[in-house]
């Protein structure tokens, strides 16, 4: 079976975006940067996101933002992909086939709604957090609507970025 990690930046108070769907208010930090892409392209086989996730960057023109994964979004509304190397799933029975088909881990890329979803049934293996230095106070949670709690483990050591950023890596 494949492994599936929410790998995904986070404010202090557990928010991954505005309400609005905007994330401009975390903090860049090229180290993290440089070091999230290359865990992306060595650890990684797979990426599952949701609709708006994905158009995040379709709304600027991109519409395959992973090329080097198998991409995935899961989607009840979107008509059709648009992008072939792009795979359109209407539910979570797809992503129970691919957790189980050979290859490299899976990245859960978002969202809240999708991440509290594949959580209930048990979809996800490992949980990274990007904690960033800001509170937002309202937005978009981690899990949406958690059916109930998760206890996590700690794996690894905590990496600290110059920018306050710091990486936790937790098993489930």
């Amino acid at each position: 079976m494949r492994k599936t990690t929410y790998y995904v930046a986070v404010s202090l108070d557990g928010f991954i975006a505005r309400t609005d769907g905007s994330f401009d208010v975390f903090v860049h930090d090229d180290d993290l940067v440089a070091d999230f892409f290359a865990s992306l392209k060595s650890d990684y086989g797979a990426v599952v996101m949701g609709r708006a996730t994905y158009e995040v960057g379709l709304n600027v023109g991109v519409t395959n933002p992973y090329p080097w994964l198998d991409t995935y979004v899961v989607s009840r509304s979107l008509a059709s992909s648009p992008d072939d190397a792009v795979t359109l799933v209407r539910d979570l029975a797809a992503i129970s086939e691919l957790r189980q088909s050979d290859g490299a881990p899976i990245w859960l890329c978002g969202g809240g709604e999708l991440a509290a979803e594949m959580m209930a049934r048990g979809f996800i293996d490992e949980l990274i957090l990007k904690v960033n230095p800001v509170v937002l106070g309202e937005g978009i949670p981690l899990f949406r609507h958690l059916e109930k709690p998760a206890t996590l483990t700690p794996i690894g050591e905590l990496k600290a970025y110059g920018s306050g950023i710091v990486v936790t890596h937790f098993s489930l």
